[in-house]
């Protein structure tokens, strides 16, 4: 009796989110299909790559590429010929991405030219600011894609709106549920991290630190909070923090650090009295977590977030962070973005097609 050959899928990671759902799509993989890992490269900092597989259990990749630097023409055309030879040589069923990043759309766009069908996971996200590089990425990524697995109702909406047909769409819920849960599993939830209360902080984004006066704006009134401020400062915020002449020492309430581990920063996040913070992945976290988040943006792609001001936008005016902490915060909906089985469902979907 012959044996069936196992479904190849080649998974292109290359930046902090997208190793963090990779975990528990690889775990979930494992025994059912061929998964070739690239990791594009391009978070090469220690820190912010190396960590994350080892303290998730994560295989090495079978790839790994040295296509970080530069600005996103030049980082994604590197990572254009780069991954093109791969996909010649490995010949798979299918490609997967995750998210919105230079590593997402350059692997969908060699997939696409190949003719080799496309898995977005994280599909239909919209900030609608097309400033913002996620959101081209994320965009143009969900139009080359075969099969969009959804993380909520109104990703399912947008694709729709779009033109999208609907047997593309797979709503499968979060697969940072997936992670977060993981990663709960490895601290104990009565064991704080440090001294309680404390607020906890991360600004990366280009329209927070790349203006001195802006970025400087921003620590003096996190500086003037009521608690103490635990802020893992970014690599890129760090280096710019010194090009403007800003020192951060000056700011005695806030205490950075390096970037921490997935599981370290879930656990600072879970016993954290409010997050702020810029970044996408971190308001979903600090809702699955139940800490109310204040988003330093004019928009998030994570608008069930906004529900019961559970996370609340503030941009313009920054002096009134101090105010949005102690707004009042509306009841919790369990599940919002999946009970934690979103890799399982992603697998089973595609072993059924």
């Amino acid at each position: 009796m012959l044996k069936t050959k196992k479904m190849k899928i080649l998974a292109i990671i290359g930046a902090r989110p997208q190793f963090i759902k990779h975990a528990p799509f690889e775990m979930s993989c494992n025994g059912k299909i061929d998964l070739v890992t690239i990791h594009t490269g391009q978070h090469y900092d220690k820190n912010m790559s190396e960590v994350f597989f080892d303290q998730l259990g994560m295989k090495k990749p079978h790839y790994l590429l040295s296509t970080g630097g530069g600005g996103h023409g030049e980082q994604t055309g590197k990572m254009l010929q780069a991954l093109e030879p791969i996909f010649l040589s490995e010949k798979p069923d299918f490609v997967l991405v995750y998210g919105d990043t230079n590593s997402t759309l350059a692997g969908a766009l060699v997939a696409a030219k190949l003719h080799i069908p496309i898995i977005h996971v994280e599909a239909g996200l919209r900030s609608f600011n097309k400033k913002m590089p996620e959101e081209v990425n994320r965009i143009l990524t969900d139009h080359m894609s075969d099969l969009l697995f959804t993380s909520t109702k109104t990703a399912e909406y947008n694709l729709i709106r779009e033109g999208v047909t609907q047997d593309k769409i797979k709503p499968v819920g979060d697969i940072m549920v997936d992670a977060v849960k993981l990663a709960q599993k490895m601290f104990d939830k009565n064991d704080c991290p440090r001294d309680y209360p404390y607020y906890f902080i991360t600004v990366h984004r280009p329209y927070n630190t790349d203006d001195g006066e802006r970025l400087k704006s921003l620590l003096t009134v996190l500086n003037q909070l009521d608690e103490k401020v635990i802020f893992p400062i970014h690599p890129r915020t760090k280096k710019l923090s010194l090009e403007f002449g800003i020192d951060l020492y000056q700011f005695n309430n806030i205490e950075f650090c390096e970037p921490l581990s997935y599981f370290e920063n879930i656990k600072y996040l879970t016993f954290a009295k409010h997050s702020i913070t810029d970044s996408g992945g971190l308001q979903k976290e600090s809702y699955i977590v139940k800490t109310p988040c204040i988003t330093v943006r004019s928009e998030t792609e994570w608008v069930e977030t906004l529900d019961g001001s559970w996370n609340v936008l503030c941009f313009d005016d920054l002096s009134l962070i101090p105010n949005l902490l102690n707004r009042e915060i509306g009841a919790y909906k369990e599940n919002m973005y999946g009970a934690g089985d979103t890799a399982s469902r992603i697998v089973n979907i595609l072993l059924t097609r």
